[in-house]
């Protein structure tokens, strides 16, 4: 069974894993300069254009620049998102093309994140 289609996570489903759940990997794809003026805790940033880079890296690489552990192709939490959910689903896309079959798009972005936190 072929799914095509962006596989897709909630806010509420989101807010149940941040800061909850140690198998959460959380990316934000959008630029540096948006994720310093504000992003969902936990997140690591990795720029939309750089993902498909980034996700065939050696796990020794993915690690020294990003901080953290390289997800493995069958991670169970592997969530991207944007600012409003345009470039998350392109990041989803290509991580899925990769082989990250459980890789999921927060389509609310960062915009919805910031609106239900009272940021």
């Amino acid at each position: 069974m072929a799914n095509t289609v962006t596989k897709k996570i909630s806010y509420d489903e989101l807010k149940a894993l941040v800061g909850k759940s140690q198998n959460l990997i959380l990316v934000d794809v959008r630029s540096k300069e948006e994720v310093e003026s504000g992003h969902v805790p936990g997140s690591i940033n990795i720029p939309v254009e750089t993902v498909e880079a980034a996700l065939t890296m050696n796990p020794d690489e993915f690690k020294a620049k990003y901080g953290v552990t390289k997800p493995q192709l069958d991670a169970p939490e592997l969530v991207f998102h944007c600012q409003m959910g345009r470039r998350g689903g392109i990041a989803t896309t290509k991580a899925h093309q990769l082989g990250y079959v459980n890789a999921r798009n927060y389509t609310g972005g960062y915009s919805e994140w910031s609106k239900k936190e009272g940021k």
